[in-house]
């Protein structure tokens, strides 16, 4: 996800893993041409994969979206006690599923 002022632009990963599997194919290469002031997130499934809340389903990418849509002016240390406070609300007693990784990176 790249957030230039209010404007969300979203750039669509493969969908494979990145160890090797039996239908393995070459990853796409992207460019996106960034700019001051841009703040970029880089994730993996696993944050939006991850089964909590009061049903126990997913917290799915929709939520992420609204979530980093919510947050993506706010400090970096802001950011990341509110990343990780809202997943561990999610998650609450259930375990852990999958890794969980959400990279920003703020240029300035």
């Amino acid at each position: 996800y790249l957030f230039r002022r209010d404007e969300l632009i979203i750039t669509k990963g493969d969908k494979q893993p990145v160890g090797y599997y039996s239908n393995m194919k070459p990853f796409s290469q992207q460019e996106i041409i960034l700019k001051k002031g841009d703040m970029i997130y880089m994730f993996t499934d696993g944050y939006a994969d991850q089964f909590g809340g009061e049903k126990g389903k997913k917290f799915m990418a929709r939520q992420l979206k609204k979530l980093l849509l919510d947050i993506h002016q706010t400090p970096s240390k802001a950011q990341k006690q509110n990343l990780d406070t809202t997943f561990s609300n999610w998650q609450g007693d259930l375990e852990q599923v999958d890794d969980v990784t959400v990279l920003g990176i703020k240029l300035v």
